[in-house]
């Protein structure tokens, strides 16, 4: 390993953070640097240290980061192997890649796929600027995994509103890179699929694949991997030592005794290199007999390094005498049916060689499909610790097993085709099943440690999840095994989710409910499952989930669960509506509802969730559409209805579609209705019911409805209350990127990202900027929004906008439009206010290129009367009065309030009036008395808004001491920016201190008008 190797301090902090097993965009975040950034260390890193994929990297990140974790003492010294040859097939293969987007490398198990592979895919290296990306598929034996393989090793996460497989084809969308998948064998049908969804969206991207079988997909070329060269030359140096094998090995170049590289026969070559790292040089009088083996043995890598691994011991004569009874029976047949059986037959004389506590050791180790510490295979080969420790040494000295070292000591592992021989032998022992429950069993009690935080939590999950997933693939299809798998299922379902991987645990849940024998458990998965699925924006999915679980309980004669699984879909349904592909048509819901009502009877519980299904069909019916809470406008994880690309519905409760819609002003759900009020008295009831049954979650549910209900009723401050509560009731949730468990799970999590943008909108619309700054922060930290950077800081940009602190709004703006391109840059009305940020912040800078960039992004992601009337309007005034251009700001802000209530309900309509009132007064406006009088009584309770309105009227009244007194109500209001702008407005020295001030903020000097 090239671990001398100069890296930059930069490419060390990745390599650092590569090791605590973050992905691309999570190091991307914490370094504030760009995934794409990060994908290019990533690749350099993997070229500098020699390594074939990312898993290797992080054992080298925790080599060098943290001295205080030694290298551990190997068992045996660490085999050091070399390529050797094969320049005509590395030349052939190369050049098929060159003309094909997907290559597959056919050949049986030893001929040496994955060496020539990875030899092509390293010389290729600087042909893909996007980088060489090697994926090992061994260990994964379920088909729908290939792509979080794939992604570990990308060093991807998952994008919300995608499976894994789409969030890989979105990330590498763009990318020019090679992919190497390799030991496709076992999942081909998977991998074809993914690799037919893949090339197709990712015009750039080549794949080269090794496998026994092709993949018969449209774009794949096979290549069929020959055996090593056997005619014999002793001229030197036909043979080339490239890049390390299978091990990921270094490679280091042998020579023969004479100085001369042993040359011409490539298996006669690999043979000699084999043979002298143990420790017997051979001399060039023995190559002839060396070939005669090699042609025995056909040529197969494989065959060949097992034979010469037995060279110290029994010398070329026995070697040729153990080879020649077994390969006596290689006749007839074809060629490639002959490679299989010599590799067999190496197989079978290695075998046969070792003791029978070492053959036992060698064929129950093969249920690992993964690296494993000797105290594992104790455990699971029921064999004497000693014996086992001694006997994986001698293992590893025939070449039967690789030595590998990790953080937590040295593990071995067997090659596929080894592994899959021993799992023949252990069938032939009639030890197969009895070894894989003893495994399974194994995998339970490593699930139950994972319980328990700790700072390597997630490099112990990801060195244990393959695993954990093999075993899990063994047991489910097992009657007497079921129990043991559900408990798998259900532990790899949390744990999963806790590790991000959500698609994964959504699909454990639904195992798990498939596997449990007791319907209350079954019903339970169910739930689980359901919230994931909202969590990953899937409404479809949450509904069905709702109703399966209710379908079970109900069954069972569990009709309180049934009833609360049933009102819990309907009022997901109000809740989250733009999260379904399919809307629940009205007499859907009310059938749910009436069937939940029916079922409940007089238990609180489900008389709490038929509440607050009832409370979001009455304000849906209040305000003429489905109910949504504005989290959506903020992270996209409860989208809400700011999610519509059209804009034409959008925060919690707030009006939709065209003026004279039902929810537009005057009409019958109109603030104040009889039919709104009705819905705030659904909403608190659904709470009390809630508050009641002491559950945080059924109350914070309830409390968004009531927060949209009060919002639509006009009533911004009790609305920020409300969404304040709610938030406050969840915050103790543990929500950290490392804690394996929530005490509400992912109900929970999704419950308090949901709160953490509703409380952020609603603090910025009452003016509490620090407020909002908090939990805006909070959310963009969130781990479940590591992959959509966009969603996690939009608010954040927002509020760090209106505050002033550019410095703070740059560095979310990269993560911003980062991720929002490695999205597929989608057009969402939900990403309108940050980016109207972005282009303000921009403008106050008077970087007009930066802002001429984000307002044609702005335009791209939300072209809606939302943008137009609302947010648009608000930070258009804020800039045009930055810049001197009253006449400009009043012109944009010119539709009085009520016309644009339904785009400014909720978070704007404070702004938009006091900004109104300011460009009235400075453009001269002859009403500009009368707008200020209207808009002090709009504002009372604003700390900000009330301050512009209050300034404003210092300006018309041309008193100083007033003026200069806004001042501190905007530092006290945490709104620096409008501290220094009164400043300059009051002239005179303090216009010095103000332009200071804003020099202070990055921002660029004001012109008054």
């Amino acid at each position: 390993m090239g671990e001398a190797a100069e890296i930059s301090p930069r490419e060390a902090e990745v390599l650092e953070l590569v090791g605590d097993h973050l992905s691309n965009a999570e190091i991307g975040a914490r370094l504030y640097i760009s995934v794409r950034t990060v994908e290019t260390h990533v690749s350099s890193l993997l070229r500098k240290l020699d390594v074939p994929d990312r898993r290797a990297l992080a054992r080298c990140a925790t080599r060098r980061t943290r001295p205080d974790q030694q290298r551990p003492a190997p068992a045996l010294p660490l085999r050091l192997t070399s390529f050797i040859g094969r320049q005509s097939e590395r030349a052939a293969l190369a050049t098929m890649l060159k003309e094909h987007r997907q290559v597959t490398a056919v050949g049986p198990g030893g001929v040496g796929k994955t060496r020539l592979a990875l030899a092509v895919a390293a010389d290729a290296a600087d042909e893909f600027a996007d980088g060489v990306w090697f994926v090992d598929l061994v260990p994964v034996a379920d088909p729908g995994m290939i792509a979080t393989a794939v992604a570990e090793a990308l060093g991807l996460g998952e994008q919300l509103g995608h499976d894994m497989a789409g969030s890989v084809a979105t990330a590498l969308a763009d990318r020019h890179a090679l992919l190497v998948l390799d030991n496709c064998e076992q999942v081909v049908d998977g991998a074809a699929l993914f690799l037919e969804r893949l090339l197709a969206a990712c015009p750039q991207v080549r794949v080269l694949v090794t496998s026994r079988s092709r993949l018969m997909v449209p774009f794949e070329r096979v290549y069929p991997v020959p055996s090593l060269s056997l005619s014999l030359s002793l001229s030197p140096s036909s043979a080339d030592y490239g890049e390390g094998g299978d091990d990921g090995d270094d490679s280091r170049d042998r020579h023969d005794s004479k100085g001369t590289v042993a040359g011409g026969s490539d298996a006669v070559a690999l043979f000699i290199d084999r043979a002298t790292s143990v420790g017997r040089p051979l001399d060039p009088a023995q190559y002839e007999q060396v070939a005669e083996i090699c042609a025995r043995l056909d040529g197969m890598a494989l065959a060949i390094e097992l034979a010469a691994a037995r060279y110290a011991t029994l010398g070329l004569d026995g070697i040729t005498a153990a080879l020649a009874h077994p390969l006596r029976m290689l006749t007839g047949g074809s060629r490639a049916q002959d490679r299989h059986r010599s590799v067999r037959a190496a197989l079978d004389w290695s075998h046969n060689l070792l003791e029978p506590a070492d053959r036992a050791l060698l064929r129950r180790v093969s249920v690992f499909v993964t690296p494993f510490t000797a105290q594992a295979a104790a455990e699971v080969t029921r064999l004497d610790a000693a014996t086992v420790v001694d006997g994986l040494a001698r293992l590893a000295e025939q070449s039967l097993l690789a030595v590998t070292f990790a953080p937590d000591g040295t593990r071995y592992r067997a090659l596929e085709t080894l592994r899959q021989y021993g799992t023949d032998r252990l069938t032939e022992a009639g030890e197969l099943h009895d070894t894989q429950a003893r495994h399974l069993h194994w995998c339970l009690a490593r699930s139950a440690e994972l319980v328990e935080p700790r700072a390597d939590w997630r490099a112990r999950f990801d060195r244990a999840a393959d695993e954990l997933r093999a075993a899990l693939a063994w047991a489910e299809s097992r009657t007497e095994q079921r129990v043991d798998a559900y408990r798998l299922a259900r532990a790899m379902a949390e744990l999963a989710f806790t590790r991000h991987l959500i698609a994964e645990s959504q699909q454990r849940y639904e195992q798990a409910a498939a596997l449990a024998t007791n319907p209350a458990d079954a019903a339970a998965m169910f739930r689980h499952a359901a919230a994931v699925a909202a969590c990953r924006l899937h409404g479809d999915d949450m509904h069905r989930l709702n109703l399966a679980a209710a379908d079970v309980a109900r069954g069972a004669g569990y009709t309180v669960a049934a009833a609360r699984d049933l009102a819990a879909a309907a009022s997901n349904a109000y809740r989250f509506s733009s999260k379904f592909v399919t809307p629940l048509r009205p007499e859907e819901a009310d059938a749910l509802i009436a069937e939940a009502r029916e079922l409940a009877g007089t238990d609180p519980s489900a008389r709490a969730a038929v509440a607050l299904a009832e409370a979001g069909r009455t304000l849906t019916h209040a305000i003429g559409t489905t109910h949504t809470h504005s989290t959506g406008a903020s992270t996209g994880t409860g989208t809400g209805t700011t999610d519509a690309s059209d804009g034409a519905t959008h925060t919690a409760g707030s009006s939709s579609g065209s003026p004279g819609s039902p929810g537009s002003p005057g009409s019958p759900g109109s603030p104040g209705s009889p039919a709104v009020q009705e819905a705030i008295a659904s909403a608190e009831r659904a709470v009390e019911l809630a508050h009641l049954e002491k559950d945080p979650l059924a109350e914070s549910a309830a409390l968004d409805t009531l927060a949209g209900a009060l919002s639509w009723a006009g009533d911004a401050f009790a609305a920020a209350a409300t969404a304040r509560r709610r938030v406050e009731l969840l915050v103790t949730v543990p929500d950290g990127s490392d804690a394996p468990y929530s005490p509400y799970g992912p109900a929970g999590t999704h419950e308090l990202i949901e709160a953490l943008g509703e409380a952020t909108e609603a603090a910025l619309g009452v003016g509490d900027l620090p407020g909002a700054r908090q939990w805006a922060r909070r959310l963009a930290e969130h781990p479940q929004l590591a992959e959509v950077g966009h969603r996690a800081t939009g608010w954040l940009l927002v509020a760090d906008t209106l505050a002033g602190d550019a410095e703070q709004v740059l560095t979310a703006g990269l993560r911003f439009r980062d991720a929002w391109q490695r999205a597929g840059s989608p057009a969402r009305a939900v990403l309108g206010p940050p980016a109207a940020a972005m282009a303000t912040i921009h403008g106050l800078r008077d970087d007009q290129e930066a802002r001429r960039d984000w307002s044609a992004l702005l335009a791209q992601v939300d072209p809606s009367p939302w943008n137009t009337h609302g947010y648009g309007a608000v930070f258009d005034a804020l800039l045009m009065l930055h810049q001197g251009r009253p006449e400009a700001a009043l012109e944009r802000t010119a539709p009085e309030p009520g016309q644009v209530r339904q785009w400014t309900t909720w978070i704007w309509l404070h702004w938009y009036v006091a900004l109104r009132a300011e460009a009235s007064v400075l453009a001269g406006a002859p009403d500009a008395a009368a707008r200020l009088a209207r808009a002090r009584t709009a504002v009372a309770g604003n700390p900000v808004a009330t301050a512009l309105v209050e300034r404003a009227a210092a300006l018309l009244d041309a008193d100083t001491e007033r003026l200069i007194a806004t001042a501190s109500a905007f530092d006290a209001a945490g709104c620096r920016y409008q501290s220094a702008r009164t400043l300059t407005l009051a002239g005179g020295d303090h216009a010095a201190r103000g332009a200071r001030a804003l020099t202070d903020l990055g921002l660029a000097p004001m012109t008054t008008p």
